[in-house]
């Protein structure tokens, strides 16, 4: 069963980023963002409210179960992306996984 750390490096790596980026997220150092990850330290709630912040699933973290999307709260594009996205590959589902996190890291901040 995977603990808070494990699940924290689990986001971490899934997003393509190293300690140090996902703890400037978090407002933490990469040092701080490895004790998190291997179970030294918890992490505190500014911390955790940062990462929600940027979209990271914090309930996940938490607790090993994934924030429910409300189908609702999709728009139109949003709901004929994910269409089309269940009808790929596997492969290129991992590929527009990959062009979105990198196509997300480079969006400028508004």
């Amino acid at each position: 069963m995977k603990d808070l750390g494990s699940r924290l490096k689990e986001t971490r790596k899934s997003m393509g980023l190293s300690q140090q980026d996902f703890g400037a997220i978090g407002g933490v150092e990469a040092n701080a963002q490895g004790k998190y990850e291997s179970g030294e330290r918890i992490p505190r709630s500014d911390y955790l409210a940062a990462l929600n912040q940027k979209g990271i699933d914090v309930l996940y973290i938490l607790s090993g179960k994934k924030t429910p999307m409300d189908h609702e709260s999709l728009n139109d594009e949003e709901r004929r992306i994910i269409t089309h996205y269940r009808e790929l590959s596997e492969d290129d589902k991992e590929a527009i996984s990959q062009l979105a996190t990198s196509l997300s890291e480079c969006k400028t901040p508004s």
